[in-house]
C-alpha cells in the first residue's frame, strides 16, 4: 500500500471510529419516533412563539436551539432533527479528539483512536444524555475542534491574507456551532481566548458575543438579567459525589452530575471508582509527555493550556460545591447578572476532555516507545528523542488495552445508556389539540408544574412537550423540583396564572392575565387543585382519552414584545455565523477556478 493511502486510511479511519461509537450509543434512537426524555423534547414541528425566540417569561435558557428547530421543522421533521444534530456532536467530538491528538502530539492511529474513545465513551455523555442534554454536547464536541482553530489563529503569521481570514472564519464556525446553548458558547469561549493568545483577544471576543447574541439580546431586551435566580439552586444543581468517590473524585471521573438518578447504573456500583481509577491512571500516565517541551512552542504551550483547563474544570465545580464554595455559588447568582448560567458547574467539567485527550494518546505513545526499544538488543539507552517508537509493534494490542481499560467500566453506555434513551410516539391527540388553538392568547396548562410522566415515556419524568407542539406561547412557572426541593423560576406571571387556576379563580382573571387557552393533560399525574371551578367558567373546545382544551372567553391581548425583531436579528446573525466556514470555503473554491 502506497504511502499516501495508507495516510488517507489513517485519517479516515478515525472518523469511522467516531461513527461506530456514537452508533453504539445511540442506536435506539435510530427507530422512528421522538426523543422526550427529561430536559430533552423533540416533536414533528415547533413554532416560532416568543418563548423559541428568548422572550417568554423565563430565562433564554434553549436559546438559540429552540428557535433553530422552530425554523427548520416545517421542512425536515423535528425528531429527525434532534437526532442528526446529536450523532453529529457526538460523532464530531470523537473525530475532533483524534485530530487533536494528531496535531498536537504526532499521534499515530492507535492513540488517536484511544483518545476518540476516551472522549465519546465516558460518564459525561452518559450523564448527559440522561439528562436530556442534547444541544450542550454540541458546545462539548466543539472543544477540540476549537482549540485547534485558535492555534492555527496564533500562528498564522506569514500565511496568505485569505487564509489568515478562513481561519478566522473556521473559528466562528466553532463557536456558533458551540453555542446552540448558552453553556456551549461559555465553554468553548474559554478555549478560544486561552488558545488563541492575548493579542488576538479582541477578535475571539467579537466573534463569540456574535456567537451569543440570541440569547444576550433576548435577555437584555426581555429584562430578565434583573433578576436574580433563586440561590437555591446553587446548592441543588452543585456537583454529586458519586457511590465510592468523593466529590474531586467524582469530577476527575468526568461524572457528578447533580442528578443522581441521570447516571448510568454501573456508576451506582463500585465500577464508578474502579473506572475512575483507570481512568485517571491513563491520564496521569501521559501527563508528563504532553506538558513536555518540543520543537515547536505554540504546540507546546497549547497542550500545557488544555492540561490547565482540565485541571480547572475538575478542580473548581469540586470547590464550588465545598460548604465554603456554595455561599460564594450563591452570592454569584443573586448580585452578577446572568451568573445563573454556572449553578450547574458539572457542566463545565467538559472542558477536562481536551486535555485528557492528549493524556490518554501520549500514554499510548510513551508505552509504545518503551515497548519497541525494550525489545531491541544492545539498546541500554534508547534516544528520549525517539518519540512514537514502532507503530507496528505496539499498535493493535496496545489500544485495545487502552480502550478497555476506558470503555469496559462504562459498557451499559451502549445501546442508548442501557436502553434508558428511547424513541416514543405522541398521541395524535396533540396534532388534534395544535390544529384547534387557532385563536388568540397564551395557553396555560394543567396540572401544574412542569414535568410530566405520561404512560408513553416511561418511569423517568419528562420536560411537559406543549411549549414545542402547541403553536402559542405556553407559559411556564420555570420551577424545577430537585432533590425534594423546589428552585423557583423566573416566571412570575406563569406562577400567578398556575396559582389562579389551582385556587379555582376566575375566567376573567384568567383573561386580563392574557390567558386564551387552557390545556389539561389527563394522562399525567400533578397537581390540580381546585381548577375545576375554574374550567367550568371556559368553553370546551376538543376533548380526547389525554388532552382536554378550553378557551377562555373575551382575552385581553397583551401587547407583543418590544424588539422582537431585534431578536430575530439575533438569530439570523447566528445562523450566518455557523455557516461562514462553508461560505468562505466555497468562496475560496471559486477563487482558485477562476484562476487556473
Amino acid at each position: 500500500m502506497s504511502a499516501q493511502r495508507t495516510g488517507r486510511w489513517t485519517r479516515l479511519l478515525p472518523a469511522g471510529y467516531s461513527l461506530l461509537l456514537t452508533l453504539l450509543i445511540t442506536a435506539p434512537l435510530l427507530r422512528p419516533g421522538y426523543l422526550l426524555l427529561r430536559d430533552a423534547v423533540s416533536t414533528p414541528r415547533s413554532y416560532p412563539t416568543d418563548t423559541a425566540l428568548g422572550l417568554g417569561d423565563a430565562a433564554p435558557r434553549a436559546v438559540p436551539q429552540d428557535a433553530l428547530l422552530a425554523a427548520l421543522s416545517p421542512v425536515i421533521d423535528g425528531g429527525l432533527l434532534v437526532k442528526v444534530v446529536l450523532l453529529a456532536a457526538l460523532w464530531a467530538a470523537g473525530y475532533g479528539a483524534a485530530v487533536l491528538v494528531r496535531e498536537l502530539l504526532g499521534a499515530p492511529l492507535a492513540a488517536q483512536l484511544v483518545a476518540t474513545t476516551l472522549v465519546v465513551w465516558n460518564p459525561y455523555i452518559a450523564e448527559r444524555l440522561l439528562q436530556g442534554h442534547w444541544s450542550l454536547l454540541t458546545g462539548y464536541a466543539a472543544l477540540p475542534w476549537t482549540a485547534l482553530a485558535a492555534l492555527r489563529l496564533r500562528t498564522a503569521a506569514g500565511r496568505p491574507r485569505f487564509d489568515r481570514f478562513r481561519d478566522w472564519s473556521v473559528l466562528a464556525g466553532c463557536l456558533a456551532a458551540a453555542g446552540l446553548t448558552p453553556t456551549g458558547a461559555l465553554l468553548a469561549t474559554v478555549v478560544a481566548v486561552t488558545v488563541a493568545g492575548w493579542r488576538r483577544v479582541p477578535g475571539v471576543t467579537a466573534l463569540a458575543l456574535l456567537a451569543c447574541a440570541p440569547w444576550l439580546v433576548a435577555t437584555a431586551v426581555s429584562g430578565i438579567a434583573a433578576e436574580p435566580s433563586d440561590p437555591a439552586g446553587v446548592t441543588a444543581f452543585a456537583a454529586r459525589a458519586e457511590p465510592w468517590l468523593a466529590t474531586v473524585g467524582s469530577l476527575a471521573g468526568l461524572g457528578g452530575i447533580w442528578n443522581a438518578e441521570a447516571v448510568p447504573v454501573s456508576r451506582t456500583t463500585p465500577l464508578a471508582a474502579v473506572a475512575t481509577i483507570l481512568l485517571l491512571a491513563v491520564v496521569l500516565l501521559g501527563f508528563r509527555r504532553v506538558a513536555a517541551p518540543d520543537a515547536d512552542p505554540d504546540r507546546t504551550r497549547t497542550r500545557r493550556i488544555l492540561l490547565v483547563l482540565a485541571a480547572a474544570a475538575v478542580l473548581v465545580p469540586a470547590l464550588a460545591a465545598t460548604p465554603a464554595g456554595l455561599p460564594v455559588m450563591e452570592w454569584l447568582v443573586v448580585e452578577v447578572p446572568g451568573a445563573g448560567l454556572l449553578r450547574d458547574t458539572q457542566k463545565y467539567v467538559a472542558l477536562a476532555a481536551p486535555g485528557y485527550a492528549l493524556c490518554a494518546a501520549a500514554a499510548c505513545l510513551g508505552f509504545g516507545r518503551i515497548s519497541a526499544k525494550a525489545d531491541t538488543p544492545g539498546d541500554e539507552h534508547p534516544d528520549p528523542a525517539d518519540d512514537h517508537g514502532d507503530p507496528a509493534r505496539w499498535s493493535p494490542g496496545l489500544a485495545a488495552l487502552f480502550i478497555g481499560v476506558l470503555a469496559l467500566p462504562l459498557i451499559d453506555l451502549g445501546w442508548g445508556v442501557g436502553g434508558q434513551l428511547r424513541t416514543i410516539e405522541y398521541p395524535a391527540s396533540w396534532q388534534e389539540i395544535a390544529e384547534r388553538v387557532d385563536g388568540p392568547g397564551d395557553i396555560a396548562v394543567l396540572p401544574g408544574g412542569m414535568f410530566r410522566r405520561f404512560p408513553y415515556t416511561g418511569p423517568a419524568p419528562v420536560l411537559d412537550p406543549a411549549p414545542r407542539l402547541l403553536p402559542r406561547d405556553v407559559l411556564q412557572t420555570g420551577a424545577l423540583p430537585v432533590r425534594g426541593a423546589t428552585v423557583t423560576g423566573e416566571g412570575a406571571r406563569a406562577q400567578t396564572v398556575e396559582n389562579l387556576l389551582l385556587d379555582g379563580g376566575s375566567a376573567d382573571e384568567l383573561a386580563q392575565l392574557g390567558v386564551g387557552w387552557v390545556l389539561v393533560e389527563r394522562d399525567t399525574p400533578g397537581p390540580l387543585g381546585n381548577s375545576a371551578a375554574t374550567l367550568a367558567q371556559l368553553a370546551p373546545v376538543h376533548s380526547t382519552g389525554e388532552l382536554a382544551l378550553y378557551r377562555v372567553p373575551d382575552v385581553r391581548l397583551r401587547p407583543a414584545p418590544e424588539h422582537r425583531s431585534l431578536v430575530v436579528a439575533a438569530h439570523i446573525l447566528w445562523a450566518l455565523l455557523l455557516v461562514t466556514p462553508l461560505a468562505v470555503r466555497a468562496s475560496g473554491f471559486v477563487v482558485r477556478k477562476v484562476g487556473s
